[in-house]
């Protein structure tokens, strides 16, 4: 069976590590003949660091789909220009902070005290541009909770996130999710566990043989069961030993 798994809220919980017992869990995953898939909201870049080297080798999906790992190369799926253009001028208008990432840099001008900017990996070369510097750009993500900008933004051939939590929309190419993603790795349903925990994982939950949501967002509607963070590891192993 192949486990799939969400990384922040999920299986990390501080945005640097995962924690010493579920690592301990998707290790035995592994023994029992699991393959398991990482798939973050995170682009690549972002999510090689939370992952211990044992697991730089697995394949991954970041970017909420935009950027799929197979073989340790990187693929990519794009905005088209006319987007790009449209998307620029709310930042324009609306004089809006944001992290915009490309195929390895990024351009960021929010506060370097927000928990983003910690998750940005600015080792292996990645640097901070200026946004019309970047090309092939995949994945933005917008400092703003404005209703106004959401509505306009929905408008536009795009996949939108809301993170009330944390006042940030997340924007993803037209056609850009997880389980898309899941579909370039030849991962289709009901062929895979997923865990998760937030709005950007509804994909993979509604096309997983069985999924777990861990905490109370209300996206645990669309999955098999919820979990509270301290039961993952647990959760974990069950399911790796009913499906082995």
């Amino acid at each position: 069976m192949k486990f799939v798994f969400d990384i922040d809220g999920t299986v990390c919980f501080d945005g640097q590590r995962i924690e010493r017992p579920i690592q301990t869990a998707i290790d035995e995953c592994v023994k029992m003949k699991h393959e398991v898939i990482f798939a973050s909201a995170r682009p690549i870049r972002d999510l090689l660091p939370v992952l211990p080297k044992k697991y730089h080798s697995f394949q991954m999906i970041g970017g909420n789909g935009a950027f799929v790992m197979k073989n340790e190369q990187i693929e990519i799926e794009s905005f088209d220009w006319k987007t790009i253009k449209q998307i620029k001028d709310l930042i324009e208008q609306y004089h809006l902070n944001y992290l915009v990432d490309s195929d390895w840099h990024y351009s960021y001008t929010g506060d370097e005290a927000h928990p983003i900017f910690e998750r940005i990996n600015t080792e292996n070369g990645a640097q901070n541009k200026l946004l019309n510097d970047l090309t092939c750009i995949a994945k933005i993500i917008l400092f703003t909770s404005n209703s106004d900008i959401e509505e306009q933004l929905q408008g536009l051939s795009i996949e939108l996130h809301k993170h009330t939590n944390e006042s940030l929309l997340d924007i993803s190419p037209i056609g850009i999710h997880k389980y898309a993603g899941l579909e370039k790795l030849a991962v289709f349903e009901k062929q895979y566990v997923a865990f998760g925990n937030d709005q950007n994982d509804a994909s993979l939950f509604q096309h997983a043989l069985e999924s777990v949501c861990v905490g109370e967002h209300e996206i645990k509607r669309l999955a098999t069961t919820s979990i509270k963070k301290e039961d993952v590891a647990n959760s974990i192993i069950k399911l790796a030993e009913k499906y082995v």
